[in-house]
């Protein structure tokens, strides 16, 4: 089977470079028109520059394809409604939203400054919302969207120096899990991307043949699969230099205590069977978690 993007429409931010840029190039190289969205700010989120969306716009329309370039800064709500306007004026609808900007203020907790912990929560959980909601009602129209959230594995593992990426990446998972509730009769499906890549947020703690070995274009297949007519619902897949696999959140079934035994000492006492994940479970909704535990109370 060939997955195929003809006749489709793609919204990528933070295409100018890195992974977004090789996002883009594969979506139109499947045949997507695809609005190149990069504001063409530095790492940490300075300046600003519509010129790194032309040039991927360049490459694309060199090799037969259709692109246009955007550049809207993710954090600013209007502007996001803004491109996709431009999207439905220029072509009539819109298919596939990759959420991929992004911007690093990397420091240790205790030295962060507010304006630290806002400026990339702003871009990474906030942008990609604003980004969502300027296309949802329109995949609600259309009964057809399909969304993609960058997190990583800073914010699903944790990593030190970036307290305020991890939780605005992890975050980026909370939101996937509910858009995956509410998109579903309209066949929304949402999907989240933990890529491992050479980009200019990574390429200063890199050797050469690291740099070399994770090139953003191994991780763009999995964006394609993704985002695909085809694509799962709900996944979490990290990518990188060829390794591909996805994350499951699972609970143990953990213990129930009667009243009296409803301590911290009981709970200590009995933490290796709270742990056990032998018969781990999955759930699809947080009031399926409080099902499980009214039914338990019940018998």
């Amino acid at each position: 089977m060939t997955i195929s993007f003809e006749g489709q429409v793609a919204i990528v931010t933070g295409a100018g470079n890195g992974l977004g840029r090789s996002h883009a190039l594969q979506l139109a190289e499947r045949g997507a028109k695809v609005v190149v969205n990069d504001f063409g700010g530095a790492r940490d989120g300075t300046g600003g520059s519509l010129s790194p969306a032309e040039t991927v716009v360049a490459e694309i329309t060199e090799e037969g394809g259709e692109a246009i370039a955007n550049g809207a800064n993710v954090t600013n709500a209007e502007e996001c409604a803004a491109m996709a306007s431009q999207a439905i004026e220029k072509w009539g609808h819109i298919d596939v939203l990759i959420n991929n900007a992004g911007i690093l203020r990397d420091k240790s907790f205790g030295k962060m400054q507010p304006d630290d912990w806002r400026a990339v929560v702003d871009v990474h959980l906030n942008g990609s919302a604003n980004c969502a909601l300027a296309v949802w009602s329109i995949m609600r129209e259309q009964g057809y969207g399909r969304i993609l959230m960058t997190t990583s594995t800073s914010g699903i593992y944790g990593n030190f120096g970036q307290a305020n990426y991890g939780a605005a990446k992890l975050g980026l998972v909370g939101m996937m899990n509910t858009l995956c509730i509410e998109g579903a009769k309209y066949d929304i499906r949402i999907n989240a991307l933990a890529p491992t890549a050479a980009t200019r947020m990574t390429e200063d703690i890199m050797t050469p043949e690291m740099l070399s070995a994770l090139a953003p274009e191994f991780v763009s297949p999995a964006a394609l699969y993704l985002t695909s007519r085809d694509a799962p619902n709900r996944t979490i897949m990290f990518a990188g230099a060829g390794s591909y696999s996805v994350l499951e959140l699972r609970e143990s079934e953990g213990i129930h205590l009667s009243e009296a035994d409803r301590t911290p000492e009981k709970i200590a006492e009995n933490i290796e069977a709270i742990r056990d994940m032998a018969d781990a479970g999955t759930f699809n909704a947080g009031n399926e978690h409080v099902m499980k535990i009214l039914q338990r109370l019940g018998k």
